[in-house]
């Protein structure tokens, strides 16, 4: 029990610290949503601290995703004649980006070779885990490979997704959420915000949009 409560303290306090060095350098590569895993995994590694432990303290962090989803619904409120005004263009953004991202994990599952439960793993993986995993259940996947690719598929574009910003140089903020949203889930909603409430807001509806257009489509689909 002790073992577990200190579990749960040191996630949070390599969180926090990982946050304040991410706010005082701006570095892609400091981001604490690829530091915190990384660290936490070497020091349950080195330490011999069995899953279970760990996740006996953490349960309670991963509780706290389903109000902190909730919690989108305010900025949501604040910015609804923005999605009002631009919501063709949203839905057609959104509709596009989750097709193409069911299509290129295919195409990339096809160039290594996978076979075709592990192909049907990967096509979910720019939708929030909880549905993504559903998804690749009803395609005939298995939902804790697709777990993990969702999570390096957030990872990775919530550090990607800058580089693409500055890259082409897409100063719209409706855009950029719609990047972020469609492209990276959560990960990328929490990056959005970072750039603009506006940003963030928008890639919280993309998020959901994206969630059930794959929920629809990739049973029929693939």
């Amino acid at each position: 029990m002790i073992l577990a409560a200190l579990c749960f303290i040191l996630t949070i306090a390599i969180y926090y610290a990982t946050k304040v060095v991410y706010r005082k350098y701006t570095r892609v590569y400091l981001t604490p949503l690829l530091i915190t895993p990384l660290a936490l995994v070497i020091i349950i590694l080195l330490g011999h601290v069995p899953f279970h432990t760990y996740n006996a303290g953490s349960k309670w962090l991963s509780a706290m995703l389903q109000p902190a989803t909730i919690a989108f619904a305010v900025p949501l409120y604040k910015h609804f004649d923005v999605l009002k005004k631009y919501a063709v263009e949203i839905l057609f953004g959104v509709m596009s980006g989750a097709m193409m991202g069911m299509l290129s994990s295919a195409l990339f599952a096809k160039c290594l070779h996978l076979n075709a439960s592990l192909l049907d793993s990967m096509i979910p993986r720019s939708v929030t885990t909880p549905i993504a995993m559903n998804v690749s259940q009803l395609i005939g996947g298995i939902p804790t490979i697709t777990a993990i690719v969702v999570i390096l598929t957030g990872i990775l574009g919530s550090i990607i997704g800058p580089l693409v910003i500055r890259w082409f140089r897409i100063d719209n903020e409706i855009a950029r959420g719609v990047l972020f949203g469609t492209g990276a889930h959560g990960a990328g909603t929490s990056k959005a915000f970072e750039l603009s409430a506006v940003s963030g807001t928008i890639s919280s509806v993309s998020m959901i949009l994206a969630a059930l257009f794959t929920l629809c489509i990739a049973p029929l689909v693939f």
